[in-house]
C-alpha cells in the first residue's frame, strides 16, 4: 500500500537530505550498525517501550549515530527534534501480522501498525533505510538514483510541455478563426492535465531530494508556469452553463478541473469522457460540434487587463467573436473600460492574433 500524497510529503520532508535527521540516518547507514527509530512520543509508543535510558536531549546527527551503536531502539519526539529514549526494547503486540522476516524490520512493521507512528528501520546488511507508517512501507533510495529519475522526468515534462504549447497555439488560432470544436477543447484539457500529472511526480522527487533538489525545482517552476491557470481558463471559456444559470461560476470551473485530476489514465485518454464532464455529453459525435469561447483565456493575455474588466466584457458581449469584432466605442461603453483601454484591447487582440497565426506555422 502507498502513502496518501499529503502524508507522504510530510514524511519525506522530515527525512529529506539537508535535514539533521537525514544526516544522522546517513551516518548510521555508512557505519553499517543498523538502527530502529520510532518518531513519536504518543502513549501507544511509550507503552511499547521496555527498559533503556531516558535521555530527553536535542537530536543531532552525531548523537543519533552514537546511540545507534547500541543494540536497542531509539525514540524521538514527533518532530524528530529531540531524542527521548535510547537502547530500549520495543515490545509490539505479537498478534499483529507482519510480512517481514528480519527481527528489526518485523518489529518496525508491527510497532508502526500498533502505534500509527513513523518507524525507521536501517538494515545492517542490506544497507537500506525503510520507513513504516501504519500498514504502509517505503524504502528510501540513494540520492543519486532519485536525481537520475528526477532528471528523466524533467526531460519527459519538457516534451509534454512542448506538445501542450502546440495544442494551445492551435486552439488560440482556431478561436480567432471561430473554428473550434469540442474535440479541440478536450485535447487541450487532456494535455494540460498530463503535464500536471508529471509535475506531481517530480514534486515527490523534489521532496525526497530536500536540499539536493534545488535545481530540479527551478527547472520545474520554469516549465510549468501558468499551466494550471491556462487549464482553468479553458474550462471557464467552454464549460456548458448549468440550467438556470446566466453566467459561469468560478467554483464550478475549479470543481471540473479537479475532477480531471482524479481520472485514471484510461479516462483521461478518452476525449468523450472529458467532453461529458464539460457538459456536452459523452457521445463521440459531440466531439465534432462547433463551439465558441467566452474569451477569458485570450483576453487574459492582454497586458494590464484586470480579470474584473474581462468579466465585464464577457458579460456584455457573451462570446469572444463579439468582443473581437466590437468597435472601440462599443468597448468604451463597458464598465471599467475607457477610450484608452478600449484602444489597448483592440491593439492587444490584433498583436495576439498575428503572433498566434505566425506561431502555428513555425
Amino acid at each position: 500500500m502507498s502513502f496518501n500524497d499529503e502524508e507522504f510529503t510530510e514524511i519525506l520532508k522530515l527525512v529529506a537530505p539537508g535535514t539533521p535527521f537525514r544526516e544522522g540516518l546517513e551516518n548510521v547507514l555508512r557505519a553499517k550498525t543498523g538502527a530502529l527509530i520510532v518518531v513519536g512520543d504518543s502513549e501507544e509508543v511509550l507503552a511499547a517501550v521496555d527498559g533503556g535510558f531516558n535521555i530527553n536531549c536535542e537530536m543531532t546527527p552525531t548523537r543519533l549515530y552514537e546511540l545507534a551503536k547500541m543494540d536497542g531502539a531509539i525514540v524521538l519526539s514527533s518532530d524528530a527534534q529531540r531524542i527521548l529514549c535510547a537502547n530500549t526494547q520495543l515490545v509490539p503486540d505479537p498478534s499483529i501480522s507482519s510480512v517481514e522476516t528480519g527481527t528489526r524490520h518485523r518489529t518496525a512493521e508491527r510497532i508502526a501498525k500498533q502505534t500509527r507512528e513513523l518507524v525507521v528501520s536501517i538494515s545492517q546488511r542490506r544497507n537500506i533505510i525503510t520507513l513504516y507508517k501504519e500498514d504502509k512501507k517505503y524504502i528510501l533510495e540513494q540520492i543519486s538514483v532519485i536525481l537520475t529519475k528526477a532528471n528523466q522526468a524533467i526531460q519527459t515534462l519538457e516534451k509534454y510541455r512542448s506538445v501542450l504549447d502546440q495544442v494551445l497555439t492551435n486552439l488560440s488560432a482556431l478561436e480567432f478563426e471561430d473554428l473550434v470544436t469540442i474535440s479541440d477543447v478536450a485535447t487541450a484539457v487532456q494535455r494540460a492535465e498530463m503535464v500536471l500529472r508529471i509535475v506531481e511526480e517530480i514534486e515527490k522527487y523534489i521532496n525526497e531530494l530536500g536540499s539536493e533538489g534545488r535545481l530540479i525545482k527551478m527547472q520545474l517552476e520554469e516549465l510549468v508556469a501558468n499551466v494550471k491557470e491556462e487549464g482553468l481558463l479553458i474550462i471557464k471559456d467552454y464549460q456548458a452553463e448549468m440550467e438556470g444559470e446566466e453566467e459561469v461560476n468560478d467554483e464550478e470551473s475549479i470543481d471540473i478541473f479537479e475532477k480531471f485530476s482524479s481520472y485514471v489514465s484510461d479516462e483521461l485518454l478518452s476525449l468523450s469522457t472529458i467532453s461529458k464532464h464539460l457538459g456536452y455529453g459523452g457521445n463521440i459525435n459531440a466531439l465534432d460540434l462547433s463551439i465558441s469561447p467566452r474569451g477569458y483565456r485570450l483576453l487574459r493575455k492582454i497586458p494590464r487587463l484586470p480579470m474584473a474588466v474581462i468579466e465585464n466584457l464577457v458579460e456584455v458581449f457573451g462570446d469572444f467573436q463579439e468582443i473581437l469584432n466590437a468597435s472601440i466605442d462599443e468597448l468604451d461603453d463597458v464598465d471599467g473600460i475607457g477610450e484608452v483601454r478600449a484602444q489597448a484591447i483592440k491593439e492587444g487582440l490584433k498583436r495576439l492574433r498575428d503572433q498566434v497565426l505566425l506561431d502555428r506555422h513555425i
